[in-house]
């Protein structure tokens, strides 16, 4: 059976072509996008048209698709389909996604908070097989948390289980999902960014020229990537220090997360999966000193296609 997912993010959105043979995902093929400050019309009319390009390199017709699913950060309204202005996706209001893609292919479409859509597909396919309680972590653009909880996807009253991200941890500190010193501020790419920024801020109101200011270019070229290459590459201590402070912070949400959920596993993608060796020491000594049972934390088992994965599990677990 064929499926199309549609992973949809504030940095790039994917389609991929899946076919299942028993329970397991086959990616057949997969085309890339940024996602870039377009409105959403123009992305989604693109993204369609890639469906249809997918479909017609295999030679596969539309109405050979079983599914499509859709993996989108929240808040979103699963059950009606239509994404709710995501911090990640400025513009990206009431967009009736499900509909749309309904309409102009005919084939029953799903939506799913990426989160709890990486939660499943990890659970099903990667690191979370044989575990009946996990938590997975998106940590990318933004930060996100799914839940499986007792065997069960947990999504809460209104799709906003394992918000994570919008919780406050500092007073002051770097800006995610729209508040000062949140988790997503403290623990994403764009958090990375700012603390890079802020650091370098500090060094030349010391007189001091970093060397991420003079890979970067300008401030507004610090990504957390570069921090990060610079981090492990040069041992630059600016940059090892950034990676340390997200490290503990990131710590004190998993340490949360566990004293509340008290999950088996802990698994978590995007930027962790990368720079696992700049992250993981500072997360474990918080997570020891702070929490009653330590679980497990490891990267996404699925890997930088784990976005692919969790947008076909929506299509393959609603056919189901």
């Amino acid at each position: 059976m064929y499926f199309i997912g549609i992973d949809i993010g504030g940095t790039k959105c994917a389609v991929s072509l899946g076919d299942t043979v028993n329970s397991d995902i086959n990616i057949k093929n997969r085309v890339t996008i940024e996602t870039g400050n377009r409105k959403p019309d123009a992305v989604l009319d693109e993204l369609l048209r890639l469906l249809y390009q997918v479909l017609d390199r295999f030679e596969i017709e539309i109405s050979e698709i079983k599914g499509i699913g859709i993996s989108c950060g929240g808040p979103l309204d699963s059950i009606r389909g239509i994404i709710l202005s995501p911090p990640n996706l400025p513009g990206w209001d009431n967009i009736k996604v499900v509909d749309f893609f309904e309409t102009k292919t005919g084939i029953k479409t799903f939506l799913q908070n990426d989160a709890n859509a990486c939660a499943v597909a990890e659970w099903k396919h990667g690191a979370g097989r044989g575990y009946n309680n996990l938590i997975f972590l998106t940590f990318g653009t933004g930060l996100g948390a799914g839940l499986i909880l007792n065997g069960r996807l947990y999504t809460g009253a209104n799709d906003n289980a394992g918000e994570i991200g919008h919780v406050r941890l500092t007073e002051y500190g770097p800006v995610g999902y729209y508040k000062t010193g949140s988790a997503e501020g403290w623990c994403s790419g764009g958090g990375i960014s700012q603390l890079g920024m802020m650091a370098v801020e500090k060094e030349l109101e010391k007189g001091r020229y970093p060397r991420l200011l003079e890979a970067a270019g300008s401030l507004d070229n610090i990504t957390a990537k570069l921090v990060g290459d610079l981090a492990e590459t040069e041992n630059d201590p600016l940059c090892l220090d950034v990676y340390n402070a997200c490290g503990r912070k990131l710590g004190m949400v998993l340490s949360i997360l566990t004293d509340i959920l008290n999950p088996e596993i802990i698994i978590i993608g995007g930027i962790y999966m990368r720079s696992t060796a700049l992250l993981s020491k500072q997360i474990t000594e918080v997570i020891e000193r702070e929490t009653l049972t330590p679980c497990p934390i490891v990267p996404a088992g699925l890997g930088e296609n784990v976005g692919d994965y969790a947008a076909l599990s929506v299509a393959a677990a609603n056919y189901a």
